[in-house]
């Protein structure tokens, strides 16, 4: 619960980033970009925060403080690998989106001058979309290692 005390900081500092730069137009795009750059740094501080201790503690500790350190390590590393997993999914999903747009775009210009292209164009899209799932298929193993 600490954790997510820490991180509320961050969330609400990138909502009110986010509105001012709705209001300047043009440079939105550069706020905006600023915004994703503290959010990841935010989260990176935070997944830090959650398993630093805890990692540190299994070198430390005798035989008889290993099981202690252990089920703190156990739990620190299945949050991390869940947020890593969340953060695979989110981040292939929308490199995905941002690959697809763009193939997109291109394979309709193309198929509107030459209809015969569609099979090599949706092959095309189907392998931006691979991108996806592959994202996909890391998180599922992180979240099977947690």
């Amino acid at each position: 619960m600490a954790v997510w005390l820490l991180g509320l900081p961050v969330i609400v500092v990138a909502v009110l980033l986010a509105r001012v730069a709705a209001r300047h137009g043009r440079r939105a795009g550069y706020v905006l970009a600023a915004v994703s750059v503290v959010v990841l740094v935010g989260a990176v501080v935070l997944l830090a925060v959650a398993a630093g201790p805890a990692g540190a503690a299994v070198g430390v500790g005798t035989a008889k403080a290993l099981p202690a350190a252990a089920a703190g390590t156990a739990h620190a590393a299945s949050s991390a690998a869940l947020i890593g997993a969340a953060i695979a999914v989110a981040g292939s999903t929308i490199g995905a989106g941002i690959a697809i747009a763009y193939v997109g775009a291109a394979a309709l210009a193309a198929m509107s001058e030459r209809p015969e292209l569609f099979g090599r164009a949706m092959v095309i899209v189907g392998l931006a979309e691979g991108i996806a799932i592959y994202g996909l298929i890391v998180g599922i193993i992180l979240i099977g290692k947690a």
